[in-house]
């Protein structure tokens, strides 16, 4: 019996994350402190979600808010069935 593995990891995921809110945020030309007081999150959550990617998901949809990246959020918990279906009966085969 295959066993069923992730392709990425939750921390890896995580720092992606991190890495491509920093990148958007810099691309829109704001400091971590103009981003604190645009998003009402308070900066040392802002550096913290930078650093250490640590964030509760209610400050997270504040920062997309801001970056206007809130859309990206509608597709997170989509189905994909037929992806889904496959990959499962595959790792139980």
């Amino acid at each position: 019996m295959k066993l069923f593995t992730l392709s990425k990891q939750p921390a890896d995921i995580k720092m992606e994350l991190t890495a491509r809110m920093k990148a958007l945020r810099k691309k829109r030309g704001y400091s971590q402190m103009e981003l604190a007081e645009r998003s009402n999150v308070s900066l040392g959550s802002i550096k913290r979600f930078e650093q250490q990617g640590e964030i509760s998901l209610h400050h997270l949809l504040e920062i997309a808010q801001i970056l206007d990246s809130l859309e990206d959020f509608d597709q997170l918990f989509q189905p994909k069935e037929d992806e889904i279906s496959e990959k499962v009966r595959k790792a139980f085969e």
